[in-house]
């Protein structure tokens, strides 16, 4: 009977071993498949948001990020962790669900500013900004057209309309951030104007100029700088065939003088995506493009969204 209760008691034992390992097997078997499935649902995330911002406050990486040149006429781009609020000069700036934000200095901006923010938990924190001054081309161009330079009293009215249709065209905000992706050069050719140079048309001088002028032969390809809905498509005055694009937080590239149009008000265009072509319409000496861009009224250097070896001279 002893032997009988043994023999049960060995077998009940090998039993409860057998089926520890068959537990201890399947643990090992789902394990690593949870493990990369948490890998992939981790490395998901990171893409969708990689500047995990509100992780900077673990790590000795900076709460506050600027992307730009702190001189007179630039956009700068910025991110603080998401939920923040920021201000400059003490002025609020929008800043998205994501805790990027942009800001420029105009033309002649004074030089110092002062960047304010408060953190989600309450944190204040502050940045003062020096910016560099800029020295600024005068510009002589004889052989305009006279009506060009002093418009004939027939056409003021229709001035009048065509700066209201671009003040129009640049109102609006937009979260769509494709202002923070990398620009790229909206034409091929050399640049023979710049921004914030004084131009004198005929001896007379007039008001900067706020673009940067591509040089190039009538039918060279203009294509969208970076992504965006297109807000203007019309033929102006001054600019001639014009377009506006809508980059997101106020940010709006504008193309002058094309010598056609092959977008509509309300297209969403690609980056790298045909919009037009170079022509001379408007008031211009020749073809070229003049590309400008606006933080909504404030007239900002497209060359400076480039780092200085992409800016063409």
């Amino acid at each position: 009977m002893v032997s009988g209760n043994a023999s049960i008691k060995t077998y009940l034992s090998n039993f409860l071993l057998i089926i520890l390992a068959m537990l201890a097997l399947s643990i090992v078997t789902v394990s690593p498949a949870n493990a990369v499935a948490e890998d992939a649902k981790i490395a998901a995330t990171k893409v969708e948001e990689p500047a995990k911002i509100e992780e900077t406050a673990k790590t000795e990486e900076p709460t506050l990020i600027l992307n730009g040149f702190l001189t007179q006429g630039s956009l700068v781009r910025g991110q603080l962790p998401r939920g923040s609020t920021v201000a400059l000069n003490g002025e609020s700036l929008h800043i998205n669900h994501l805790g990027k934000f942009v800001f420029g200095f105009e033309r002649d901006a004074e030089r110092n500013h002062e960047l304010t923010w408060v953190l989600p938990d309450g944190t204040k924190g502050s940045k003062s900004i020096t910016l560099t001054a800029r020295e600024y081309d005068i510009q002589r161009i004889e052989g305009v057209e006279e009506k060009y330079v002093t418009p004939p009293k027939k056409v003021t009215e229709r001035i009048r309309n065509d700066s209201a249709k671009v003040a129009r065209a640049r109102t609006g905000l937009r979260d769509f951030d494709s202002v923070f992706t990398r620009f790229i050069w909206p034409a091929e050719g050399p640049i023979t104007g710049v921004y914030g140079s004084q131009r004198v048309f005929n001896g007379e001088p007039k008001r900067p100029h706020y673009g940067v002028d591509v040089g190039a032969p009538e039918g060279t390809p203009v294509v969208a700088p970076a992504a965006g809905f297109v807000t203007l498509a019309d033929d102006l005055y001054y600019s001639g065939n014009t377009l506006i694009v809508d980059h997101g937080m106020s940010v709006f590239s504008s193309f002058l003088h094309l010598r056609d149009m092959q977008v509509k008000v309300g297209d969403f265009v690609e980056k790298g995506q045909l919009i037009g072509h170079i022509g001379s319409t408007g008031r211009s000496t020749g073809p070229h493009l003049d590309w400008r861009i606006n933080l909504g009224s404030m007239r900002l250097d497209p060359r400076l969204l480039f780092t200085a070896e992409n800016q063409r001279r």
